[in-house]
């Protein structure tokens, strides 16, 4: 017999929220649960990135409240089972991601299994199960920084990826946090196609895949969600942005160095185009990110298509979802310090798109879109995919 659970996962990058403390929480908190009460999952997957923020040091303690009080509050008591994993050990600093995962079963939802790493065996969820700290000795949570040695020319910092695995009814499904890199420097961008950045997000993605799929554990179907950082490929948009325009690349006096590229219209009073530096990315007509949920602009978004042989992603038809304003008064506005991309995405295995289940009539049953549109939530929406998931029971 064929049953079907409904599952709602979303990924967010929640720094904002703690570097503009209870600024922008409480409404954030408040499209979460309008998403949640709209689709009424049986089983959710919260995936956090940058927990604590920026200045994560101080912000720690707001970070464990903010789990608390979504764990508490009044819109999530139908759910009574419940897996938290917060990675905020930052003392750890070869160990330490940043990353927060938070799972909530609906007690409508009885056939649920959750694996343990160390028994390689799974085992029946009951009750709040909450991990707060370096996760270390977590036996449920495999959770990875990525080597130092990956990107000796960058910075090392916060990035990995968290796993935990399922048995929804007699479906297994592997669930994994990610955070890849992002681009240092606009400039540094554009100077190829790919980027130099991108290249190092492709090497990232096929370390995490290779790993939830290699032999120490059986592998499953899977879906990784997170801040892929996947950018435009700037070189190509920048060229077709700049068409009607003369280009000026504006060097150092001291070195060869590029310091900025200006794009002025030719006719226009020689409006200025695009500028671009290596924290700007100011182009004048930034409708274009959001007309058609930036429709035009997908294929600049290249860096998924390194992967078609072995995730899928359901159809994009919401804007870019980075980078936002933080102004709670321009809550569907670019900032101008990148170029906007589809950073936060929902990637599966095709063995768990198979599981998807779809219906024949025009009703749309599997929804892929962002968090509070026309709400501000910070410098990324969050992205959340709602399906319902087809299982077999014995």
């Amino acid at each position: 017999m064929e049953t079907y659970t409904d599952v709602l996962l979303v990924t967010a990058n929640v720094g904002s929220l703690f570097d503009n403390v209870g600024e922008i929480q409480n409404e954030w908190l408040q499209e979460l649960y309008k998403t949640i009460q709209n689709y009424k999952p049986q089983f959710i997957a919260l995936h956090f990135q940058e927990v604590g923020g920026k200045d994560y040091m101080a912000n720690m303690g707001y970070a464990e409240n903010f789990f608390w009080s979504i764990e508490s509050s009044e819109e999530m008591k139908g759910y009574d089972r419940v897996c938290i994993y917060v990675d905020n050990h930052f003392q750890a600093e070869d160990s330490f991601t940043a990353l927060g995962s938070m799972y909530f079963i609906h007690k409508s939802l009885e056939n649920i299994h959750q694996y343990d790493f160390n028994d390689k065996d799974f085992k029946a969820v009951s009750g709040h199960n909450k991990h707060v700290g370096s996760l270390d000795g977590v036996t449920t949570v495999e959770k990875e920084k990525f080597p130092k040695n990956f990107w000796p020319d960058f910075k090392w910092s916060r990035k990995g990826f968290m796993r935990t695995r399922w048995i929804i009814h007699n479906q297994g499904l592997d669930l994994v946090n990610v955070h890849l890199f992002h681009d240092a420097s606009n400039l540094i961008a554009c100077n190829s196609s790919p980027s130099i950045y991108s290249a190092n997000r492709k090497n990232a993605l096929r370390y995490v895949i290779n790993r939830i799929s290699d032999s120490r554990f059986t592998p499953l179907p899977f879906f990784v969600f997170g801040d892929f950082n996947f950018r435009l490929d700037a070189l190509s948009l920048v060229q077709h942005l700049s068409i009607s325009a003369d280009v000026q690349t504006v060097k150092k006096d001291s070195s060869n160095e590029v310091e900025k590229i200006i794009c002025e219209e030719k006719d226009n009073d020689h409006q200025v185009l695009l500028h671009i530096e290596e924290k700007l990315f100011a182009y004048l007509h930034q409708a274009v990110f959001r007309e058609d949920n930036g429709r035009a602009l997908l294929k600049y978004d290249k860096e998924v298509g390194a992967f078609h042989d072995v995730v899928g992603e359901e159809e994009i038809s919401f804007p870019p979802s980075y980078p936002y304003s933080e102004e709670n008064t321009k809550p569907t506005q670019y900032m101008n310090t990148r170029c906007p991309a589809w950073c936060d995405r929902i990637l599966m295995s095709h063995a768990a798109q198979e599981f998807i289940h779809r219906r024949d009539d025009d009703e749309k049953t599997v929804i892929y879109n962002t968090v509070g549109p026309n709400i501000c939530m910070g410098d990324h929406k969050p992205v959340f995919l709602f399906f319902s998931l087809k299982t077999n029971e014995h």
